[in-house]
């Protein structure tokens, strides 16, 4: 494994002497543009190894993106490779339809400490609630990012991490804007404790993601990248792209129903992702 060979990968060609914020901004924000959130390989028939060398061949060599578990630990091992203060952190989602947060940990993320000061960096939640930039471990300060409004609370030692929503504008739809249906414009996210984890505290979670029949990444094949101006989603054969501050607080959704050719071609056109096996949406 290869500190060059990862940079080659997400495009980074700039001075990596100091292990500052600055350097740690630049490196994610390469990484979230280069490297896919995505679980194709749960619908292709292929096993996710949670070891470093796996998730190193499959994301910088293969060039795939993966889950939270393989791409925020291959983003843990660069930096750590950088001479940075770095140890990985487990988190509870939201489940919105349950309006509660996962009763067993599902998410992994980084604490890096930079000058004594902590910052949560996570290149793996996808979506729109992927934050843009390192966000400081502070509670209840407003942290206005391109894709929204990031905040964390802390209670008791447990700390939870929020963005505020913005309204979405769907041309193809005959009322001007739409929201999610969820009550009020606070969409809770996860929540995660300072306790220091192993990767090897993961593999248990890494197997039940993948034989679990009732959890999201088995129903739905998903495909998520940041862009420039939003990101691109590919979820079962739906493609969204979606442009934030199309307008002042409301950002531009497109959504395209593609064919089986169509979803190979927008995996290789939209996130450089091409399968050695067959996807089956």
């Amino acid at each position: 494994m290869n500190i060059q060979e990862y940079f080659t990968r997400i495009s980074y060609n700039e001075s990596h002497k100091h292990a500052d914020l600055q350097t740690l901004t630049v490196i994610f924000q390469h990484h979230i543009q280069a490297i896919p959130f995505e679980n194709l390989s749960m619908h292709c028939g292929e096993s996710i190894e949670l070891d470093l060398q796996s998730t190193y061949n499959k994301i910088v060599r293969k060039k795939r993106g993966g889950w939270c578990l393989e791409s925020n630990h291959l983003l843990f091992w660069a930096l750590q490779e950088l001479g940075y203060d770095v140890c990985l952190l487990g988190g509870n989602s939201y489940e919105p339809a349950e309006r509660a947060y996962t009763a067993e940990i599902n998410h992994i993320l980084l604490k890096v400490v930079i000058k004594g000061n902590s910052y949560i960096v996570d290149a793996a939640f996808g979506g729109a609630y992927q934050a843009w930039k390192p966000l400081m471990l502070i509670s209840g300060k407003d942290q206005p990012q391109i894709p929204g409004i990031f905040r964390f609370t802390e209670d008791n030692g447990s700390w939870y991490f929020e963005k505020v929503k913005r309204k979405h504008y769907i041309p193809e739809q005959s009322v001007p804007f739409t929201d999610t249906p969820e009550l009020g414009n606070i969409r809770k996210i996860y929540t995660f404790t300072l306790k220091p984890r192993h990767i090897n505290d993961f593999q248990e979670l890494n197997t039940y993601l993948q034989v679990s029949p009732d959890n999201i990444l088995q129903k739905k094949s998903i495909c998520t990248l940041q862009t420039t101006e939003g990101l691109y989603a590919l979820v079962g054969w739906t493609f969204t792209e979606m442009k934030y501050n199309y307008m002042e607080d409301v950002d531009l959704v497109q959504i395209t129903t593609l064919t089986d050719e169509e979803v190979e071609k927008t995996l290789k056109d939209k996130f450089n992702i091409v399968l050695e096996n067959k996807l089956v949406p």
